[in-house]
């Protein structure tokens, strides 16, 4: 399919055309919905912990004889049901990570990418460079493109220049193309890939 290229500026710098096997393909919502999953679950800490009964600092006496005092009978104070206690099936460090196959990954982007070109949400710019690190311009460029909730995918690196411009305006992300997701194309509005970052991708899954 050819898309029209556009200039920051917002003039038309011609047209590139997209491969139907990368943009052209019918997305499939469980293929996506196992990707985020994923990605999501891949970047939790995992770090919550509680201490269990053997890792109480308490002293391991029995708390009162076992017969004769008309209560129930108990062990050490580091049990559960005491002040203090350790916890019972508490939370421990753990990776949340799960596996899932390459291809299945590779899939997931290119139905991703499929979804965005199929509902008209992808924007080509011709370059995504600007001459002076300042939010308001960049902003005003992003807004007259009809730019508001969006993923800015540049080439191999992305302009320290509009990088630091770019850094502070709500809902835009700007990455380079190897750090391209799932996970963001999903969550923002619209697509907007550079012509390095197109070559990029089409070299790659191809």
């Amino acid at each position: 399919m050819d898309v029209k290229v556009t200039t920051l500026d917002g003039g038309s710098s011609g047209e590139v055309a997209l491969p139907e096997e990368i943009f052209g393909l019918e997305p499939r919502t469980d293929i996506l919905q196992r990707m985020v999953r994923w990605q999501l679950a891949k970047r939790q800490a995992g770090t919550h912990k509680t201490k269990r009964r053997g890792e109480i600092r308490m002293t391991s006496a029995k708390a009162y004889k076992q017969k004769g005092t008309g209560r129930a009978r108990v062990g050490n104070k580091a049990a559960p049901q005491f002040r203090g206690g350790g916890k019972a099936f508490g939370p421990l460090s753990r990776s949340h990570a799960h596996g899932l196959p390459k291809k299945v990954r590779s899939l997931a982007l290119k139905h991703a990418l499929s979804d965005k070109a199929r509902d008209e949400k992808i924007l080509v710019l011709s370059e995504a460079i600007v001459g002076e690190p300042k939010t308001k311009g960049l902003a005003a460029s992003l807004a007259a493109l009809g730019l508001s909730n969006a993923l800015i995918i540049d080439g191999a690196a992305v302009d320290d220049n509009f990088r630091l411009a770019a850094r502070n305006i709500p809902q835009i992300d700007v990455l380079p193309v190897h750090g391209i997701n799932v996970y963001d194309i999903m969550r923002r509005d619209t697509l907007v890939l550079t012509k390095a970052a197109v070559e990029a991708l089409t070299e790659r899954l191809k």
